[in-house]
């Protein structure tokens, strides 16, 4: 449990900086135009293909991963 408590931290750092990067790597169709109302008037349907749906899975399991080392990293603590 010790080993774990001591990886945990830089676990986490790595799994964020991925998953800050795969976000930013992301596309978006709207733009700031469409964050703010505007926009060309189409629809927010995207259907996403290739690099951009695996950076799009990976960012929502790089999440769930991020917050389950979170979670575990209370659980540790809370033990010892």
């Amino acid at each position: 449990m010790q080993s774990l408590a001591k990886i945990l931290p830089y676990a986490e750092i790595i799994v964020s900086i991925v998953l800050i990067t795969s976000i930013l790597l992301q596309q978006s169709s709207a733009g700031i135009g469409g964050a703010l109302g505007g926009g060309d008037g189409g629809s927010f349907h995207h259907t996403r293909r290739g690099f951009e749906k695996f950076l799009f899975i990976l960012s929502i399991i790089l999440g769930i991963l991020l917050a389950v080392l979170a979670f575990l990293a209370i659980i540790i603590k809370a033990k010892g």
